[in-house]
């Protein structure tokens, strides 16, 4: 079965926001994106441009490497 690399990405922005106790609208505004952006982009339903990924990881206070290393999709051993 694929998985989602959209679903694996936005689960992991929203670890870290949380993390951070940052609400959608926070990160948002941190990020100069809209709040349903954001959403999208947790849900999974945005195909998300590596511009606003800088954005989002730099709103986070981290690195793209940091927030690219967080995010692994599961592999068999691991499902």
């Amino acid at each position: 079965m694929e998985t989602n690399i959209l679903i694996i990405f936005g689960a992991g922005v929203r670890q870290f926001r949380l993390a951070q106790q940052l609400s959608q609208e926070q990160l948002a505004l941190k990020a100069n994106l809209d709040r349903t952006y954001i959403s999208g982009v947790e849900r999974g339903v945005r195909n998300i441009s590596l511009l606003n990924i800088q954005k989002i990881a730099n709103a986070l206070n981290v690195t793209l490497p940091v927030l690219f290393n967080a995010i692994q999709p599961p592999t068999e051993e691991n499902q």
